[in-house]
């Protein structure tokens, strides 16, 4: 495990605001099952782009990017099967 030093500290409250301004999305897309704003090749490029930011983070041993993108995949990950099982409302 990497020791938290200052930059890393600044890399936690970056990914706890980027993570969390995602999360109202997710709710209000689960709460309404509306989806015809979300776009299903934007989602799945995202969820490519924060799978690799996760393996990158792994690799370099960043727990402020781990941690963001372990969360951030969980709700792309949502939307999509919301975009998908939602799709034809």
């Amino acid at each position: 495990m990497t020791e938290i030093n200052s930059i890393e500290i600044i890399g936690l409250i970056a990914a706890t605001c980027t993570t969390a301004a995602f999360l109202p999305q997710v709710y209000q897309t689960w709460k309404t099952k509306n989806v015809s704003g979300l776009s299903l090749p934007m989602l799945t490029i995202f969820f490519t782009g924060v799978l690799l930011w996760l393996v990158y983070g792994t690799y370099i041993h960043s727990l402020s990017i781990i941690l963001a993108n372990a969360i951030t995949i969980v709700s792309v990950f949502l939307l999509i099967v919301f975009k998908l099982r939602y799709r034809n409302r």
